[in-house]
């Protein structure tokens, strides 16, 4: 979340912000709220303070043995008082705390403005495959490869959800175990095995609530959820914690299906795993010093992509425009692969620096050694990838006229040296 003070003193800053992402956010009526919610804060106060005074009072006319029926009944009086204002203002902050949970943070400035079409190329990389024959989609080589299936998948839960079996599976579990080790081993990230499961307060610590509620999977009956991305319960390793200045940066790896629902899929391209409801995805999440975020920010960047350099697949990095990065997000790149079966770009991960903003909401601080104050840290994480449309790429980019699929070779070892996979 923004913080309160910022809002309050710089309301064009904001409502400029809000414009830049077309938000619908309406800043006039929740300035409105939060002058009446102090108002009566104030109130509350200077009552409470009087009625301290005149209980004071009644002890001091009891000491002094004088009549304090007066001071009484004006005691009664103000408890009835403070009481209705206490209930006024219970009802008035918890709409004002649902409305700073509305707010999206402030895109950095360095960001094009407008939606999706103003979204900006600014590095490709690999080189595309060129074929002697017509490139099959992943659909069709999964189907005579038979390693995905779709229609038992569908049969076990319904649509938009997957079967891999035999090679595909494999190539599942050697594609994460590929990903951890580069992370782990090479980049320095420290491995965590967290719960699939987190309750609202994680949910809205990260900001998929309360403005994504209906792209998530909740567990009827209770405060749970299924986790849309690991970047939910790894951030909130450390929410309501005060870190230490030396422990910065935290950087965190972690392997975890996810799961969406995809709401806002309708008239899109939902074909083979395209956009599926369940997809498997190792995860970058970095905690750093506000001065660091964005040199941290580069680090994820080039981590991701130091993934697809390796399984040499084409690929384009995109700088997110205003109007089309996330809620909570300060700024964001997209990494999209190349599917020449499909002639499409992929997003196959974005990685964010979201400032303070979920800081703030989960309250994760640390002490800064200079000041001596309690500080809120940035947080940050970028997906280092997932895992549906990278099989996408791979199938597409390393099919042969044969029919048969070219194994990657930095995966090979983990698929007990095979080359290829073949019917």
């Amino acid at each position: 979340m923004l913080d309160i003070k910022f809002i309050r003193e710089n309301p064009q800053i904001v409502k400029e912000s809000l414009k830049k992402r077309n938000s619908k956010f309406n800043l006039d009526d929740f300035l409105k709220l939060d002058k009446e919610r102090r108002r009566l804060l104030a109130k509350i106060e200077n009552i409470s303070a009087e009625q301290n005074k005149i209980s004071s009072k009644i002890k001091k006319l009891f000491k002094d043995k004088k009549e304090p029926k007066e001071a009484i009944n004006r005691s009664k009086k103000i408890k009835v008082e403070i009481e209705l204002l206490k209930n006024e203002f219970k009802n008035i902050d918890k709409r004002w705390r649902e409305k700073t949970l509305q707010i999206p943070n402030i895109p950095d400035s360095s960001l094009p403005e407008g939606g999706a079409l103003a979204n900006k190329v600014i590095k490709e990389a690999g080189k595309k495959p060129t074929f002697k024959f017509s490139p099959a989609d992943h659909c069709e080589i999964a189907k005579r490869l038979e390693i995905i299936d779709f229609k038992r998948a569908t049969k076990i839960t319904g649509s938009n959800f997957v079967c891999f079996k035999g090679f595909g599976a494999q190539l599942v579990r050697a594609l994460l175990n590929f990903m951890l080790d580069v992370h782990t081993q090479k980049n320095s990230y420290l491995e965590i095995w967290p719960p699939k499961i987190v309750n609202q307060s994680s949910m809205q610590t990260t900001g998929q609530l309360p403005n994504l509620k209906e792209d998530m999977y909740q567990i009827q009956d209770t405060d749970f959820f299924l986790i849309p991305t690991a970047e939910v319960p790894v951030t909130n390793l450390h929410s309501n914690e005060l870190l230490e200045e030396k422990s910065l940066p935290i950087s965190y790896a972690a392997y975890t299906p996810c799961f969406r629902k995809e709401a806002g899929s309708y008239g899109k391209d939902t074909k083979g795993l395209m956009r599926v409801h369940e997809f498997d995805k190792v995860e970058l999440v970095k905690i750093t010093k506000p001065e660091n975020s964005y040199q941290a920010l580069d680090k994820i960047l080039s981590d991701a992509c130091q993934i697809l350099d390796l399984l040499k697949l084409p690929y384009r990095i995109l700088l997110l425009a205003t109007g089309d990065i996330s809620f909570a997000s300060a700024k964001c790149y997209d990494i999209e692969l190349y599917a020449p079966g499909l002639d499409k770009w992929l997003e196959v991960s974005s990685c964010s620096n979201f400032e303070s903003f979920q800081a703030r909401r989960g309250n994760i601080k640390y002490k800064d050694s200079k000041t001596g104050k309690n500080e809120y840290v940035h947080t940050l994480n970028g997906s280092g990838v997932a895992l549906a449309r990278l099989i996408v790429a791979i199938l597409e980019n390393y099919q042969q006229g044969d029919g048969s699929i070219v194994i990657p070779k930095v995966l090979r070892s983990y698929l007990g040296g095979r080359k290829r996979i073949k019917k």
